[in-house]
């Protein structure tokens, strides 16, 4: 007899975006803890709307000059080798900035060095296991959510908010429609939206 599937029961195929109340129950549990880099790496995650690669691989030049935190950053994607540009709210620019400050980090540093020796900046993997605990801090099941539900979040809320697909999929730096359309799932959410409003 074979051995039930890991996955089993468990959602396969994109993770879903986190809640606007998910995003501050996390917020707010890191703030309490305070876990200085925890907080400007969940908050720079949902701002940035990076892949794992390209956030784990930002330098202090990426996102401050002169010692201060910009509010509109510019990173070259590695999967794609094409710019995309991000907005750093204001309290994503304060806990940056207080990282920045409590470990003395320079501009050519890695914005979230590795603890470990053989790595200059934290990898994707363990930036994976940091989401997981994020996730479960609040009650979630780990097993739900990954980095690509913190990619999706500020970009689906903005989505829902305007509906301007061209808008996200610059957001997200994709080249085609297309993919901003399958990345976030909308055409089944806008059919069950519309399913849900129709009284039969």
């Amino acid at each position: 007899m074979r051995p039930a599937p890991r996955n089993k029961g468990r959602l396969v195929g994109h993770k879903p975006p986190l809640k606007l109340r998910e995003v501050w129950a996390i917020r707010i549990r890191l703030q309490i803890a305070n876990r200085t880099r925890d907080i400007a790496l969940f908050n720079l995650a949902i701002d940035s709307k990076l892949r794992s690669c390209d956030l784990v691989r930002l330098r202090v030049a990426d996102v401050a000059h002169a010692g201060r935190v910009l509010s509109r950053a510019t990173v070259l994607q590695r999967e794609t080798h094409s710019p995309v540009r991000f907005e750093l709210a204001e309290h994503t620019r304060n806990a940056v900035q207080a990282w920045i400050a409590t470990k003395g980090l320079g501009a050519g540093d890695y914005l979230f060095p590795s603890r470990q020796q053989r790595s200059r900046h934290i990898s994707t993997r363990q930036y994976a296991r940091i989401v997981d605990s994020w996730v479960s801090l609040i009650g979630l099941d780990h097993y739900d959510y990954g980095t690509h539900s913190l990619r999706r979040t500020k970009a689906t809320l903005i989505y829902r908010r305007t509906k301007n697909l061209r808008a996200v999929q610059l957001l997200l730096g994709h080249t085609k429609l297309e993919s901003t359309i399958r990345y976030l799932g909308i055409e089944v959410d806008d059919a069950l939206e519309i399913a849900e409003q129709t009284d039969v």
